[in-house]
């Protein structure tokens, strides 16, 4: 008989989102932007939210960079990014000073439940398949409304699931990791963000975003295999286990509708 594995703590769950999406192994089969549906979709969010030359924006979880860095050169916004991951942070900053946009983005360490941005002095933040892996979703969607002024914008992007349908192969801390095991439906996120003072004014489902990812992952696995295995295995990369699992029950419960992707916008109430 099989042991049920607790869930992780929030501390626990932080650590090793931070650890595994600071890693290169991340890169290697990702690439540069670490969501579904990558740059494109950033630009059909940043269209809904109607950004405009000289904004203020803040991104959440900013990863590598890749969406700061997109928003500041095609739509002139000036970007602070704030992320978990020291490494992260560190290849992001070199990429902007190498780019010549240190003047224009920023990129600091930092949790999403604390911000460290003054209140009411943002016009915009997004967030990117990242909301879904907050332990305390309640006090950073409080954090998001503190930060925006009156009137301004919030852009989310993230993994929905049907947790009573949830196959046990996506629990637990890899699958945390994985931005599956605390997701939640579309309505439960604008639940949460309407009880911290912002106003849904658009949702669209775009579960195709994630199984493009996973075919983008097997598609890069193979390569991988192939091509480049002891590299990969000595970033930590299990072949026989846990990547074809993961992605399988992925598959599968997409297709059952139980896992899906969406994107979000909110205004901060006046």
């Amino acid at each position: 008989m099989s042991v049920p594995i607790p869930p992780p703590t929030a501390a626990e769950a932080k650590a090793c989102c931070a650890a595994t999406y600071g890693s290169d192994v991340v890169a290697l089969l990702l690439g540069d932007s670490y969501h579904p549906g990558g740059l494109a979709l950033t630009r059909r969010l940043a269209d809904r939210l109607d950004l405009r030359a000289g904004e203020i924006v803040l991104d959440v979880a900013s990863g590598r960079g890749s969406t700061a860095l997109m928003l500041a050169t095609e739509y002139a916004v000036d970007v602070t990014g704030v992320d978990l991951s020291e490494a992260n942070v560190a290849r992001a900053t070199d990429v902007a000073q190498a780019g010549g946009l240190a003047d224009r983005i920023r990129f600091r360490v930092a949790d999403a439940e604390r911000l460290p941005v003054d209140a009411q002095s943002v016009d915009v933040v997004v967030c990117e398949c990242a909301f879904c892996t907050f332990p305390d979703k309640p006090t950073a969607a409080a954090e998001f409304a503190r930060v925006l002024r009156p009137g301004g914008r919030l852009g989310i992007t993230d993994v929905t699931v049907n947790a009573e349908r949830l196959p046990p192969e996506l629990a637990g801390l890899g699958a945390w990791v994985a931005c599956v095991a605390d997701a939640r439906p579309l309505d439960g996120y604008a639940a949460l963000l309407s009880g911290a003072g912002l106003t849904v004014t658009h949702t669209e489902r775009r579960d195709d975003a994630m199984v493009a990812m996973i075919d983008q992952i097997e598609a890069r696995l193979t390569l991988v295999r192939m091509t480049a295995r002891a590299r990969a295995e000595a970033l930590g990369v299990d072949f026989d286990r846990a990547p074809a699992v993961l992605l399988a029950a992925a598959r599968a419960a997409i297709a059952d509708h139980v896992l899906g992707y969406a994107l979000l916008t909110a205004v901060k109430r006046q």
